[in-house]
This record gives structure tokens, sequence and C-alpha cells, in this order.
């Protein structure tokens, strides 16, 4: 009986750091990709412009990746049902949460990953100056 649960967790777990890599692409590329610049640029000027607080924080969603990565994550336990350690409401509140902080981790390795890229190229654009 022990067994069958430790093969159950660890599909779980299993699920959990794979089905955050999806949620973390969708997040990153609405929220950081030059594909989706203009409608990010209209959701930004409209949360710094908008009337009500409602509309200001409804357009703030799409330009916040943790924000957003929310919205990504319910999204993908409906399409799912991927619950976690609980088989009722409180696995997918419990699989939402989770989801969501994996996600987030991803998107800041991802990030931090692209920043030292950028620097590098950065630093031999400069070497080549010198060079020349």
């Amino acid at each position: 009986m022990k067994s069958d649960e430790s093969v159950m967790l660890f599909g779980q777990i299993l699920w959990l750091f794979l089905l955050s890599i999806p949620i973390a692409c969708v997040a990153w590329t609405v929220t950081h990709e030059e594909v989706f610049r203009e409608p990010r640029d209209y959701c930004s000027n409209r949360c710094k412009t908008g009337k009500t607080i409602l509309e200001r924080k409804f357009f703030y969603l799409f330009t916040c990746e943790y924000c957003f990565s929310h919205y990504v994550t319910v999204f993908f336990l409906f399409l799912t049902g991927y619950q976690l350690l609980i088989n009722d409401w409180r696995g997918y509140l419990i699989a939402g949460f989770s989801l969501v902080w994996i996600a987030n981790i991803y998107m800041s390795l991802f990030g931090l990953i692209r920043q030292d890229i950028k620097f590098e190229k950065t630093e031999i654009e400069i070497m080549e100056k010198k060079i020349e």
C-alpha cells in the first residue's frame, strides 16, 4: 500500500514540475516577448490611465508575469484536472499555488539567464570595438 502511495506522490510531483513549464512559458511570452508588445503596451497604458481601480488592476494583470501566471495556472488546472496531495477542491488549491510558485522560479531563472546572455553579448561587442 505504501508503495502505491509513493508512486502516486512521485507522479504528482513530476506533474508539478512539468506542468509548470508551459505555465511559465505562456506567462513569460505574454508579459515580456516582442510578439505581444502592442497588446502589452496597450494594457500598460490602460493600467496607468484607467479611470477606476478595477480597470487599472484588470489591465495590470497582463503586464505582470507573476499576476498573469495565476490565470494561466487556472486555465491549465481546468484543462488537465491536476490536483496535488488531496483529491477534492483542496487539491486544486494546493496545486494552483504550487504551480504558480514553480512557474515563477522557472521564469526567474530564465530572466537571469537572458540577462547574463545580454551582458555577455555587450561585453563581446565592446571587446570587438577595442580590437578594431
